[in-house]
């Protein structure tokens, strides 16, 4: 039987908020409505009802300074990126390297000295065809890891810089617990529910809810802004929700507005203000349809988010 989630007890009460003024956008009708501030809002409608319209292009755009959105949405990086070089610790990685073994830093990137001669660091060969696709094929020479072998002949603690790359990150937290800089970057990814991806992970690899909690893992730490997120719960299971509602919860207590458009139940009943928009989708929405806590929504409200979230409740 599946697990009933409760709503919110005690949802925090808004003492500040943020206006939004004569919206009309798309197939918004001149909404004008305050945004919630310092607690955890989710905005919901059925699709296509306007609530990406009214937080993305509306007042994101209009609050930009303070807003950080948290979409799914490729991270612009290059092709050998991955989840150290975001969030900045890969070079604190080849820094360890290198003081350990007396050697330049650059042996420890497969862009530059450290690169495998065969591939040029690329991991793949490639090769232009007439008429036809470029073809690819792993470098016979590196195996795909993109280093040399000189690179490769120096450990710390036993291991190569292919070896920790492999790791995932809560191998290498334990790895890297004397290392204050790398184990804090660390955390930030295993506290977003990151703890399985390889450090070495090309980011290209990553699905949207993952590049989703990655974007947060860099914002872990910050204070005082305003983050938007678009269903960060997609293609999750139950147990992942419940962290990341408490991962985003973490967010408001250090001082953080949180703003979820999310469609999920569960997201819905753990949040401190709902916003509907509604009553349908296309032509037949654009309208804010009701605002309040989630227990007001069942108790009093009147829309089919509300009826849904009445069922999920009994």
């Amino acid at each position: 039987m599946k697990e009933v989630i409760p709503v919110k007890e005690k949802p925090r009460k808004p003492t500040k908020y943020l206006s939004v003024q004569d919206a009309c956008l798309h197939n918004l009708k001149n909404i004008s409505l305050n945004i919630p501030l310092n607690i955890l809002t989710v905005v919901t409608g059925v699709a296509g009802s306007g609530k990406s319209t009214l937080m993305k292009d509306i007042f994101a755009k209009k609050y930009e300074d303070r807003v950080v959105l948290v979409d799914q949405s490729q991270i612009v990086a290059t092709s050998r990126s991955n989840s150290a070089t975001s969030l900045g610790f890969f070079d604190e990685i080849r820094k360890v390297f290198a003081k350990e073994n007396n050697v330049s830093e650059s042996l420890f990137s497969f862009n530059s000295k450290g690169a495998c001669p065969e591939c040029k660091g690329k991991g793949v060969k490639v090769t232009e065809l007439v008429f036809m696709d470029p073809v690819s094929v792993t470098c016979e020479k590196c195996k795909g890891n993109r280093y040399s072998e000189e690179a490769l002949t120096y450990m710390y603690k036993g291991k190569s810089i292919i070896n920790v790359l492999e790791m995932n990150i809560e191998e290498a937290l334990a790895f890297f617990e004397e290392n204050k800089k790398i184990h804090k970057k660390l955390k930030a990814l295993y506290d977003v529910g990151l703890s399985y991806l390889s450090i070495g992970q090309p980011l290209s690899t990553l699905s949207g809810g993952e590049r989703q909690r990655l974007k947060l893992a860099k914002h872990i730490n910050d204070k005082g802004n305003i983050y938007i997120l678009d269903e960060p719960t997609t293609g999750l299971h139950a147990k992942d929700i419940k962290s990341i509602m408490h991962l985003l919860d973490n967010f408001v207590k250090r001082g953080n507005t949180v703003i979820v458009i999310e469609h999920n139940l569960d997201v819905m009943k753990q949040a401190d203000y709902i916003i509907d928009i509604g009553p349908d989708g296309g032509t037949q929405g654009g309208e804010v349809v009701f605002t309040g806590t989630p227990k007001e929504m069942i108790d009093q409200g009147n829309t089919i988010t509300a009826d849904y979230l009445k069922k999920s409740n009994k």
